[in-house]
């Protein structure tokens, strides 16, 4: 079975918005068999939201509608689905009960204009919002669905979940599809599919994907067959035998952040992380903290971007850093060893250090832009890693933050 969604509004034809409900509606309808062949965003206007309706019907039995529905004259993905349709649109007083009781409980009075919203099309069903006050609609005849929901996620989800899906599972489709997911460190798109290229490519009942993204892969493998249980199968086997061509560079078959997946090797050994940073500028302290209770296992960090705050903040040897420099090995090494005696010391905690030349200025004959050194300290003898980068200022950062949490990984697990 097929489906398309079509996001309305014109913010995100633009880049101050991203439309994150698609990815989350084609994750959740591959669960009942449904293959989203096609995303479009339309701004906010009548004709060409009927027009995409009309194209995408023809094409697909399922048709989803996000965004529009909220009570301002540009809200109009009612009336170009009502087109789109041929149907007329009438006022629901039940709808308008539900907003106005929703504003009285917040001590407000509702305005006339969220009269708009107790709009529905001739034949529909209204789907019921609890977060917020523009119900959905669920429309369907000979020709297939047409979904409408909310653009806000933290409305479409759970009306999608309670209210759509149950309705889905009705409809019989002849496949059901599985995706199991890996995330690879320490390598490039192109290597890891000259590896696993001949693995994937002969295998006709799934579909793989690889996308890549600074300092990691993630692959996701969909199977497909009739029943769930023979499409997760299908996903499953495949994906090991691609994690076990790849070895230790997949730090995750259950499509974890490399932070979480650190997070959990640090409980597990009773370990503190603490870090140091200077060109990443805490950008992974952040990373580290995305995790829910990382405070069980991350004792904090220093952004010691100056010279000066290396010295005086961390314990950087001024010596050193006047023989070596800042972006050197021997510097990158005291900051991974000052960060982990901070926390506890050799046994207890784990330091980790980043300096370099992010870009796009600021580099010399001895350190160009690009020139990066992650250091590690832990029981063992410290490591110091150097990373030849290019120019690109936020990519550096990115590169470097991983490289050093892939860095971490690979020592607590003794590879």
């Amino acid at each position: 079975m097929l489906a398309q969604i079509i996001a309305v509004g014109s913010e995100l034809l633009t880049p101050a918005r991203l439309d994150t409900n698609s990815l989350f509606l084609t994750e959740r309808l591959a669960r009942f068999g449904v293959d989203v062949t096609r995303k479009v965003v339309v701004g906010d206007d009548q004709n060409r939201i009927a027009q995409e309706v009309r194209r995408a019907r023809e094409d697909a039995q399922i048709v989803i509608v996000t965004g529009g529905l909220g009570p301002t004259l540009d809200d109009l993905s009612r009336e170009g689905v009502a087109q789109a349709l041929g149907k007329g649109l009438y006022e629901n007083p039940e709808i308008i009960g539900w907003i106005a009781e929703r504003f009285a409980r917040y001590g407000r009075t509702m305005t006339d204009n969220n009269r708009r919203q107790a709009m529905v099309i001739d034949g529909a069903e209204v789907l019921p919002n609890p977060q917020g006050t523009a119900p959905g609609l669920y429309y369907r005849d000979d020709a297939g669905v047409v979904i409408l929901l909310p653009g806000p996620p933290r409305e479409l989800r759970p009306l999608f979940i309670d209210e759509c899906e149950p309705r889905l599972a009705l409809i019989e489709s002849p496949l059901r599809y599985h995706t199991a997911s890996l995330r690879i460190a320490g390598m490039g798109e192109s290597d890891v599919d000259a590896r696993i290229g001949p693995i994937y490519s002969i295998e006709t009942r799934a579909v793989t994907t690889i996308l890549s993204a600074p300092g990691e892969i993630q692959l996701h493998i969909r199977g497909q067959a009739s029943t769930e249980d023979e499409a997760r199968a299908i996903a499953a086997a495949l994906a090991q035998k691609v994690a076990d061509e790849l070895g230790d560079r997949v730090y995750s078959s259950a499509n974890e952040p490399i932070e979480a997946v650190i997070g959990t090797l640090l409980k597990e050994r009773g370990l503190m992380l603490s870090l140091a940073e200077s060109c990443t500028g805490g950008l992974l302290a952040e990373k580290i903290t995305e995790v829910p209770g990382s405070s069980e296992y991350f004792a904090g960090g220093f952004v010691s971007y100056s010279n000066e705050s290396k010295v005086r903040w961390l314990g950087v040897s001024a010596e050193t850093i006047e023989k070596f420099g800042a972006v050197s090995e021997q510097c990158a090494r005291e900051m991974a060893e000052r960060a982990r005696d901070l926390a506890g010391g050799p046994g207890k905690a784990v330091g980790l250090s980043i300096t370099g030349v992010a870009g796009p200025g600021g580099g010399t004959e001895k350190s160009p832009v690009g020139t990066v050194y992650v250091g590690l300290a832990d029981d063992g003898e410290s490591a110091v890693r150097l990373l030849r980068l290019g120019k690109e200022r936020d990519r550096n950062r990115e590169l470097s933050a991983r490289t050093a949490l892939d860095l971490l990984r690979r020592r607590l697990l003794g590879l």
